[in-house]
């Protein structure tokens, strides 16, 4: 079924790289506002890059897109139209009319923020004026060489009649109708920024290390300022966190954040002025729940973290996109295991990497850490480049230590700041601190594609054998692969649930490698702990020893592992079958886990929840079976029966004891009772037809924890609709709470009626489909969390997605594209299933004008 559609646009490679001819020193901009017509005036000193001279003169090439160009000097003399060459993408002056190696360019552009829909360069959002530069925003902003290699100190004059206006840096001088930023630091253009409108701000101080004191600012509009407390509370500990573990110090005199509703990303990193989100940054008890609170917390450190794995240094170009994100996601999730729970975080991290990356990786979408080409650098922004790629900082770390790992870091900063760096130069830091060869390592970069390890044992003699043998599969443009260097973290438990043996940590570098152990009695292998590399692990274990890993290993993760494992087996059975009893072992090992006080409640109530239908598919079709959407959501609704018979009197007792009394915290201990407690909740909700201990919580909850976790639980056992108008009425005002209410319906609406209830609410008054929130928190919800009414056999949820990623692709590009990538699957579905697909795509791929963005991942996926 594969087809053929023919590219349209240039494909980028990392093997064309060119260093830029031109270079800049300084850029000075002029913004005189105007919602329709807004003035740009750039003075940009550019001088030629040395690296090139002995190619001879260049022409001077600046990226530009949707630009009215007005006027353009050089040196101060008016530079004639005529000796300019201008194309939809580019303005380009010839070498032969550039006077010198070093020369000030003046140009004057118009753009129109109140028509630019797809929220990139300078737009509006709700009457602010707002920029997103990242990836190559800021040709939309005026013509310059929009590439991270080009870096330069920016000053920029703000000229309007708004009460705030800003930018990165510091404030340099203000007066009526106008202020002055400076950064001094330079910086590529994507981490540009401009804030401009009515808004009130949050504010406080941090003082560094060093005894200096920071202004802190958090922008929002009038009426979301009390929302802001946590927010900042999580600033000022990223910022002495990055000091303490990595010596990292703030280097301006103010940090702001500025929330905004129209936003295509989580937040983005501009130096001195983050922009976020709203939903990342505003949150009360009434309106945000203690997952809300928890990534407001990752999302604010990601962005802080920036200002060094980022800012100070940066990307040599958009391959290298990884050298950033992987590391900076790494460091967020340190932050958050100190802040809250190690091994809770580590096994929602690797929960989040398996449902996307794993994903990703067994699909027509799989590419490396690092990419080797792209047609539309915004469809990089991946699960590889993010989880992926902090999973291989990880790997780096385990390898050289703790120690060794902070000794490279010191050293990379040391070396490289103020520059754009390449993987390359990361990795040699490391083999200069440490002296450890990383040349194989580097596969990890290049390499598409989630390895796998089949493990054997043989225990004879007092001698324990191991043998691992590592295959990575073929993924698009990489049939053949070479054996990776993956560290394997083991330990040993003995028959009566002891410590046997030493821990450590293996490193597999050959295609099979064997190690011997000498262990007085057979033990049982607890493998990958702590999940060490992002790997799957092919062993031949019994559900006997499954529960006595669960029962006894000391590894956090893989005694959850272990549970997950023993639920996965049985629910893929149960699929197959639903007339086979759910194993008492585990109905018996789960009640275990739900009575044992000692264990985290955090930690207890992932372990009780379920493989979700997208990880059952997912191991289904590893299995070389054909996964039924129908059958995996009666499977997991069966197993979730079943575990409630068995556990019924102790989830009523933990339900209880569960309760948090007091005022509500989002800290870690109270929102891990309250995740146990919403378990204990939807369990015994499966044994009553009427849901009337989730009504009773929905009804006296005095925070949007627990009310969206009853509302969920109606909603999944088709009690929800009183609930829904009642939750509607008195949060209809509140944008983010609304993005709830649509999206807990679009997730957990019964299959049979998913698609209908979906095309109800896209006509609903309050479905803003322009705003990415909102559409994602409705279509971008079906496709991914309601498996089995997305994948409808009658293909309607199929049709419905089509229909609005159609629409949404002329103003929105950006997010159209990231939401195709549900259609990444179609492959592992039934022939029908696979038919009603690629028609849709199909039909996406003919839209008349499709942006690049979407024809690059519907190609891809069809041609994969």
């Amino acid at each position: 079924m594969t087809v053929q559609i023919e590219a349209t646009a240039p494909v980028v490679r990392l093997s064309e790289y060119k260093a830029p001819a031109w270079l800049v020193s300084d850029v000075h901009l002029t913004f005189a506002l105007n919602p329709v017509a807004t003035i740009v005036t750039s003075r940009i000193t550019f001088f030629a890059n040395p690296a090139r001279a002995s190619e001879g003169p260049h022409d001077l090439v600046l990226d530009g897109r949707k630009l009215k160009f007005v006027s353009a000097k050089i040196d101060g003399a008016e530079f004639a139209h005529t000796k300019m060459v201008f194309d939809d993408e580019r303005l380009t002056i010839p070498a032969q009319h550039i006077p010198r190696e070093k020369f000030v360019w003046e140009c004057v552009v118009e753009v129109n923020p109140s028509a630019n829909t797809a929220l990139e360069g300078l737009y509006m959002s709700n009457g602010m004026y707002c920029t997103q530069c990242e990836a190559q925003g800021f040709r939309k902003i005026t013509y310059y060489p929009d590439r991270p290699d080009v870096m330069a100190v920016f000053s920029v004059r703000i000229e309007g009649d708004l009460p705030v206006m800003l930018s990165n840096g510091n404030r340099s001088k203000a007066g009526k109708g106008f202020a002055e930023w400076n950064d001094p630091w330079p910086k590529p253009c994507y981490l540009f920024a401009l804030v401009a409108g009515d808004l009130v701000s949050h504010d406080d101080t941090f003082t560094t290390m060093s005894g200096r004191k920071v202004g802190l600012k958090i922008y929002v509009r009038d009426g979301d300022v009390d929302k802001c407390a946590y927010a900042m509370d999580s600033l000022k500990r990223s910022m002495k966190w990055d000091e303490q573990a990595y010596g990292r110090e703030y280097d301006l005199d103010l940090f702001m954040i500025v929330a905004v509703d129209d936003f295509n990303m989580g937040a983005m990193e501009n130096k001195g002025l983050n922009v976020f989100n709203s939903k990342y940054v505003l949150a009360s008890p009434e309106t945000a729940t203690d997952r809300d609170y928890e990534l407001i917390e990752g999302v604010i450190a990601h962005e802080y973290f920036h200002n060094w794995t980022g800012n100070r240094i940066t990307c040599r170009d958009w391959f290298q996109l990884c050298l950033k994100e992987g590391l900076t996601v790494y460091r967020d999730q340190q932050f958050s295991g100190d802040q809250r729970s190690h091994a809770v975080k580590r096994i929602a991290d690797v929960q989040l990497l398996r449902a996307r990356q794993f994903r990703e990786d067994a699909g027509p979408l799989a590419h490396p850490v690092r990419p080797e080409s792209y047609i539309e650098i915004n469809n990089f922004y991946t699960a590889t480049v993010y989880e992926k790629g902090a999973e291989v900082i990880g790997m780096l770390r385990e390898l050289v230590g703790a120690e060794g790992y902070r000794k490279a870091l010191d050293l990379y900063f040391a070396r490289h700041d103020g520059q754009a760096c390449t993987i390359e130069d990361w990795l040699q830091v490391f083999h200069d601190a440490t002296g450890r060869d990383l040349t194989q390592f580097k596969l990890w970069y290049s390499q598409s594609g989630t390895p796998r390890v089949k493990v054997s044992e043989d225990y004879r003699n007092g001698t324990y054998t191991l043998s691992l043998q590592q295959s990575v599969p073929p993924t698009p443009g990489q049939k053949t692969k070479k054996p990776m260097l993956i560290p394997i973290s083991y330990g040993f438990v003995g028959p009566k649930g002891a410590a046997m043996g030493e821990a450590g940590v293996l490193e597999l570098t050959k295609e099979t490698q064997t190690f011997e152990f000498a262990l007085p009695a057979k033990p049982v292998l607890s493998i990958l702990r702590g999940f060490s590399a992002p790997v799957i692990i092919e062993r031949q274990i019994d559900n006997e020893d499954r529960a006595f890993l669960l029962a006894h290993d000391t590894d956090p993760f893989n005694k959850w592992e272990a549970g997950r494992a023993f639920g996965l087996s049985l629910l893929a059975r149960l699929s197959r079958d639903n007339n086979i009893i759910p194993d008492p072992d585990y109905l018996l090992a789960m009640q275990t886990v739900l009575r044992d006080e000692t264990l985290d409640p955090a930690f207890r109530a992932l372990a009780l929840t379920l493989p979700s239908e997208e990880e059952i598919a997912q191991h289904i079709a590893s299995e070389g079976r054909v996964p039924d959407p129908d059958k995996i959501y009666e499977a997991r609704r069966a197993l979730n029966s079943a575990l409630a018979n068995q556990m019924h009197p102790h989830l009523e007792r933990v339900y209880a004891q569960m309760n948090v009394a007091g005022a509500y915290s989002p800290d870690a201990q109270n929102a891990g009772r309250r995740a146990l407690q919403s378990v204990a909740l939807t369990l015994l909700s499966r044994l009553d037809e009427e849901a009337v201990l989730a009504h009773r919580q929905f009804d006296r909850a005095d925070n949007m924890t627990q009310s969206m976790s009853a509302l969920a639980i109606l909603v999944a056992e088709g009690q929800g609709e009183k609930a829904l108008t009642q939750f509607h009425e008195k949060w209809q005002h509140d944008r983010l709470v609304v993005d709830k209410w649509f999206s807990v319906q679009a997730a957990l609406t019964a299959p049979g009626m998913a698609s209908e209830t979906v095309k109800n609410l896209t006509q609903h008054a309050d479905f803003e489909w322009k705003n990415p929130n909102r559409f994602r928190s409705l279509l971008g919800a079906f496709s991914t969390a309601n498996q089995a009414g997305f994948h409808a056999s009658d293909g309607s949820g199929y049709a419905l997605f089509a229909d609005w990623l159609i629409k949404l692709d002329s103003l929105n590009p950006q997010t159209t594209a990231r939401l195709c990538g549900a259609f990444e699957t179609w492959k592992r579905y039934d022939v029908d299933r696979q038919k009603l697909m690629m028609d849709q795509m199909q039909r996406i791929a003919k839209k008349p004008d499709l942006s690049k963005d979407c024809s690059e991942i519907i190609n891809r996926i069809l041609e994969g």
